[in-house]
C-alpha cells in the first residue's frame, strides 16, 4: 500500500504496512513541540541544542519480554509506559529533569498494528507525565521476544548532580514512598496463573505498582536543587541492592533498621499470607523505583524543605552509612547480613 495511506484496520499484521509506514505512524503520533528539537524524527539522527549552563544526563534501559515483563500479566500499554518510566527514574536519581527520549522497538512479526499502537499509548502517557519529547529511535523485526529499548536524555546544573558515590560515614539513609508492592503484585499475578482480575482487597494497588511504576521525578530534582542529598540512586533492583551499591560507591558500609523499612501494608499482608518474611521480601524485591538517598546530619533542615515541597511523597529514615564496610540489617537487637537484591546474572 502507499506509505501515506492510513491504516484503517489496525488488527492487520505489521508486515502488511511495512517499516517506513510504521515509522511515519510513530512520527505522526509524536510531533515535537516547537523549540525542543532542531531536527526530529525522520532523519538519520536527531539534533538538539544544549541548554545553557546545564549538563546532559544520559541513560538507557531495555525491557525484554520474558525477563522484564510477561504479556499474560501486563498489557502492551503497560509495557510502553514502564519502558519510559524506568529510564526517567534514572534521570531523577541523578537530580536531573528528563527532556527527550529515543525509542527502539524490536518487534515480533506476529504483532499487529493495534498492538504497536497500544504500546505507544502507554509510552505517550508516561511521556506526557514526565514532560518528555520523543526525538527518534529505530524499529526492526525480531525472531524472538518483544524488546522495548529506551534512551532518555535529561539536564541538570553542574552543582546539582547526584551520584551514588558521595556518601560519608554518618550520613543518614532515607527512602521515598514504600517498598515491596511491585514484588508482591508480581507474586500475586504469578500465583493466579494468568487470571489477572485483581479484585481482592489491596491487590489492585500491588498489581498497578508492578505494571506502572511511578518515577520520583519531582523528588529527585528537589534533592539535587537543594543539595540536601550527598548520594542517591533509584530502586530498580530492590532496596537491598541499592543500599549495597550506594555504600560500595561511597566507600562505606551501611546499617539498616528493619523496623523502619516502609513496607507497603497490602504487600506486608500478602507476604505473610505466603509464609514469607515481609522485611526480607521487600528488601530483595525489585521494580519499586523509589529513591534511596543519603543526607548529612547537618543538612536535615534542607531535607525538611524538600519534604515540604514534595507534594505528599513520604520520606522515611531507614539507617545510616557506616565506617566499617559491612552491609547489615539490624533487627530485634541483633544484626544480620542484608539480603541480596535482584541480579540479572
Amino acid at each position: 500500500m502507499p506509505l501515506n495511506t492510513p491504516v484503517r484496520d489496525a488488527s492487520r499484521p505489521l508486515a502488511s504496512i511495512g517499516e517506513r509506514a510504521l515509522i511515519q505512524r510513530i512520527r505522526d503520533r509524536f510531533p515535537a513541540p516547537a523549540g525542543i528539537l532542531d531536527i526530529g524524527i525522520g532523519d538519520d539522527a536527531a539534533v538538539i541544542s544544549g541548554l545553557r549552563n546545564e549538563l546532559q544526563v544520559l541513560t538507557t534501559d531495555a525491557l525484554v519480554e520474558g525477563v522484564h515483563f510477561d504479556r499474560r500479566f501486563s498489557s502492551l500499554a503497560d509495557v510502553g509506559y514502564k519502558a519510559l518510566a524506568v529510564n526517567v527514574s534514572d534521570v531523577a536519581a541523578m537530580g536531573g529533569t528528563p527532556r527527550l527520549a529515543l525509542l527502539s522497538l524490536i518487534l515480533p512479526a506476529a504483532l499487529s498494528v493495534a498492538d504497536v499502537d497500544a504500546l505507544l499509548d502507554g509510552f505517550a502517557e508516561m511521556a506526557a507525565e514526565a514532560g518528555v519529547t520523543l526525538a527518534g529511535g529505530n524499529v526492526t523485526t525480531s525472531p524472538g521476544p518483544l524488546v522495548v529499548d529506551v534512551t532518555a536524555v535529561g539536564s541538570v546544573r553542574r552543582r546539582r548532580i547526584l551520584t551514588r558515590g558521595g556518601g560519608k560515614p554518618g550520613d543518614l539513609l532515607y527512602v521515598t514512598g514504600s517498598v515491596g508492592a511491585a514484588a508482591a503484585g508480581l507474586g500475586w499475578l504469578r500465583s493466579m496463573a494468568g487470571n489477572t482480575n485483581a479484585d481482592e482487597a489491596g491487590v489492585t494497588e500491588l498489581v498497578n505498582r508492578h505494571r506502572r511504576p511511578v518515577p520520583r521525578l519531582r523528588m529527585g530534582a528537589l534533592l539535587g536543587r537543594s543539595r540536601a542529598a550527598t548520594a542517591c540512586m533509584d530502586l530498580s533492583d530492590g532496596l537491598a541492592d541499592a543500599v549495597a551499591q550506594l555504600a560500595a560507591a561511597s566507600g562505606t558500609g551501611a546499617a539498616i533498621r528493619a523496623e523502619a523499612i516502609p513496607v507497603q501494608e497490602s504487600a506486608r499482608r500478602w507476604f505473610l499470607a505466603q509464609g514469607q518474611d515481609p522485611i526480607v521480601a521487600a528488601l530483595a524485591g525489585g521494580d519499586d523505583y523509589e529513591l534511596l538517598f543519603a543526607v548529612s546530619p547537618r543538612h536535615r533542615g534542607r531535607l525538611r524543605t524538600v519534604i515540604r515541597q514534595g507534594r505528599g511523597v513520604a520520606v522515611t529514615e531507614i539507617g545510616e552509612l557506616t565506617p566499617a564496610p559491612a552491609i547489615l540489617l539490624e533487627r530485634n537487637g541483633a544484626t544480620e547480613p542484608l539480603p541480596q537484591g535482584f541480579t540479572h546474572f
